[in-house]
């Protein structure tokens, strides 16, 4: 048993495959995002205001999982920051949350909790009525000049949780901030999701709607041949494993975070096989392994 896992974790250190794996991963933050230049343009022209002291319209970002809204979102928030003047009469404060996480999104105290701690104060978990909670919030952010744009992603699962009051509340508070402004940027997969909404809260909202069409193969292509040169050691990616592994994803709705996926499980497998190679059938395994998994997270 104990030779079979030295032979186990020496093959391992001794890597042919990887030469850094975080680039196929959700959380990498590539420094050019590939066939999204007309969307990001879009959402620098509506945040751009905020640079001069200008709130801005409200925005919504709708599209399939995997088609680039959160990536452009983050992206411009960081260009944003990196441009704001820190000398300037007035404050500027982006702050992402993911209403999709467990603990969060389950209500409107835990939703407003959660963006206290991230801009720097504190609520007990339970406890307070939820208005003691939206004047903590507004008492926070009120206490000098400043734009705060929040950009909320899986918005809609929020909603379908809460109902939609949560956001018009979030517009209205604009009414009752005398220094700061804020804005919202929604991120939704749901393309009908603001249809659902009340008028009123609709109409609250102002908003202005970026659509990100789905990859199609050679788009996703293009993306995994980028990410594979910093991923893998030369020469360890087999000829048409990342065609393949784009019109797998192609299928599945232009899912780049899916294609990404896929090429990191090959080079899992074939790390497992030993191989000095990924060839087209670990990409084959790797398609039949994500299959297994989605069948199962339904059940």
């Amino acid at each position: 048993m104990k030779s079979d896992l030295d032979e186990i974790f020496e093959s391992f250190e001794s890597n042919r495959i990887f030469k850094d794996k975080s680039v196929l991963q959700i959380n990498h933050r590539p420094e050019e995002i590939l066939h999204r230049e007309e969307q990001v343009k879009q959402i620098a022209l509506i945040l751009a205001p905020v640079l001069r002291g200008e709130r801005t319209s409200n925005l919504f970002l709708y599209g399939n999982t995997g088609t680039g809204k959160t990536l452009s979102a983050l992206y411009i928030k960081e260009e944003l920051l990196k441009r704001f003047k820190g000398d300037s009469d007035f404050k500027l404060q982006i702050k992402y949350l993911n209403c999709k996480l467990k603990k969060v999104s389950d209500t409107e105290y835990r939703i407003l909790a959660e963006l206290i701690r991230k801009l720097g104060g504190s609520v007990p978990e339970t406890g307070l009525p939820t208005e003691a909670v939206y004047r903590r919030f507004i008492d926070l952010i009120d206490s000098e000049k400043q734009f705060l744009i929040l950009i909320l992603d899986e918005i809609d699962e929020a909603v379908k949780k809460i109902s939609s009051d949560f956001l018009y509340n979030l517009t209205r508070l604009n009414a009752e901030l005398s220094k700061t402004q804020i804005c919202i940027v929604g991120i939704s997969n749901n393309l009908t999701f603001l249809d659902g909404l009340d008028p009123r809260v609709r109409s609250s909202l102002s908003e202005e709607e970026i659509i990100f069409p789905p990859y199609n193969a050679l788009q996703l292509q293009e993306i995994l041949n980028k990410r594979s040169l910093l991923a893998f050691k030369e020469n360890v990616v087999e000829e048409g494993v990342v065609s393949k592994c784009a019109a797998f994803a192609a299928r599945e709705h232009g899912d780049a975070r899916r294609a990404l996926d896929l090429l990191r499980i090959a080079g899992e497998l074939a790390e497992r096989d030993r191989s000095k190679k990924i060839l087209v059938k670990h990409i084959d395994h790797a398609n039949t392994k994500m299959e297994k998994d989605k069948i199962l997270d339904i059940i």
